[in-house]
């Protein structure tokens, strides 16, 4: 294959084939040749090109999985038809059931052991996810009538620490049968809060996302 004469093309190309190698035998297992063998030509240089490295590359992969997703909470954050409980339902299911979560749970490392990014996932939830969506989705909803609750910010802030750090099987690891009591229980205390953001499917979803990480990290 002739090198791509479009730039933007050619990292596309370069992600693409990255996020399935990720995918199908790990990142520590994938090497930059691994890559090179997949591109159908594509030159070493051409790689090095845009990416200096095995790490550029996952991060660029992560960073086009959270632009899509980005975009979709966006488009619920101002959906007029929805009220302030519909938005949070929606914006919870479009994080938890998006199919390309699978690659966070196969490549991430356990988290207690890479304190740095625990830190960055910390700091997202207070300065970015609670601010820009949550608590206003949160407001909307108090204001709406459907949500109830005098406490947008803690709230906010609780369920997204639940959510993605107490479920989050990089960080705090356990066996499906322990995932799934937890994922209950989690269904549970929302519905005490009078929001029910959590179905069947979407607890199972926690449940398979434990076993991914599992398989791929306890070798």
């Amino acid at each position: 294959m002739a090198r791509n004469k479009y730039p933007e093309e050619t990292v596309q190309l370069i992600l693409d084939v990255s996020e399935k190698l990720f995918l199908q035998k790990g990142y520590d297992a994938t090497s930059i040749q691994d890559i090179i063998n997949g591109l159908g030509g594509l030159s070493k240089g051409a790689v090095y090109h845009h990416f200096k490295s095995k790490e550029e590359i996952f991060d660029a992969v992560g960073d086009r999985y959270s632009a899509a997703i980005l975009e979709e909470l966006q488009q619920t954050l101002h959906d007029s038809k929805l009220t302030g409980l519909e938005k949070l339902k929606k914006m919870f299911r479009i994080s938890l059931a998006d199919s390309n979560q699978d690659l966070a749970f196969v490549v991430t490392p356990s988290l207690l052991d890479n304190p740095k990014l625990l830190a960055l996932q910390i700091r997202e939830i207070f300065q970015d996810l609670v601010p820009h969506y949550t608590q206003p989705v949160m407001e909307e909803g108090i204001a709406d009538g459907s949500i109830k609750t005098e406490y947008p910010k803690e709230l906010s802030e609780v369920l997204l620490l639940i959510t993605n750090i107490w479920m989050n099987p990089c960080i705090l690891q356990s066996d499906e049968e322990s995932q799934r009591g937890k994922a209950r229980f989690l269904q549970a205390l929302f519905k005490n809060f009078g929001i029910d953001l959590l179905d069947d499917e979407m607890l199972e979803t926690y449940v398979r996302y434990c076993r991914i990480f599992q398989q791929n990290h306890d070798k």
